[in-house]
């Protein structure tokens, strides 16, 4: 079992390069699907997920509450190349030596938080993501079973509550787990989809 006080900058890396695949997969005419995450479509999820991974990356770099970094602009014929980009420039922010150690600066967390929680953080969202993005697709979603024990642990720590219920919520409230769940289905449920 994997704790927060691990780095799990691999980790992340495989599960971050996982939705870069799956995104290459897409093809303009899938921008319209409707995705899992409730009223929104290809698009509008790509560019959460891209402009997540700014996002963070400036917060990697002390610029974490310049809320033009956490901006979303609008997905077009380029947005494979777009989000490959944005996913490196994460990737790349997150690998810095200390990044660890930093103070992130996340407005949508309305906190400051160690580096390695906003590792955290960004991990578990984008495993969910990319299960959004494969059943979009409908694709096979098969993280690696280190990127699934790493984030396991990270989806039973999500807070609950009213917070859940938002409009603009991270994550839907719990959903039941049945006893001998898979572990991406499991976290799936936490976080209130359902695989």
């Amino acid at each position: 079992m994997h704790t927060i006080s691990e780095d799990l900058r691999q980790i992340h890396s495989v599960a971050v390069h996982a939705t870069v695949d799956l995104v290459a997969r897409a093809t303009p005419a899938d921008l319209t699907r409707p995705s899992p995450c409730a009223g929104w479509d290809l698009a509008v999820l790509l560019r959460h997920m891209t402009a997540q991974h700014h996002g963070f990356a400036a917060a990697a770099r002390g610029h974490g509450g310049d809320l033009a970094f956490w901006t979303s602009a609008p997905v077009g014929p380029d947005f494979s190349d777009r989000y490959a980009e944005a996913a490196t420039a994460v990737l790349e922010a997150f690998a810095e030596p200390d990044a660890l150690d930093r103070p992130f600066e996340l407005p949508e967390f309305g906190r400051t938080v160690p580096g390695r929680l906003a590792l955290s953080f960004h991990l578990v969202d984008y495993v969910v993501h990319g299960w959004d993005v494969a059943k979009t697709l409908s694709l096979e979603f098969t993280p690696a079973p280190e990127v699934l024990a790493a984030t396991l642990p990270i989806a039973r720590a999500v807070p609950g509550g009213a917070a859940r219920l938002a409009p603009d919520a991270a994550f839907a409230p719990a959903l039941p787990v049945p006893p001998d769940t898979d572990p991406l289905a499991e976290i799936l449920l936490l976080l209130g989809r359902r695989p």
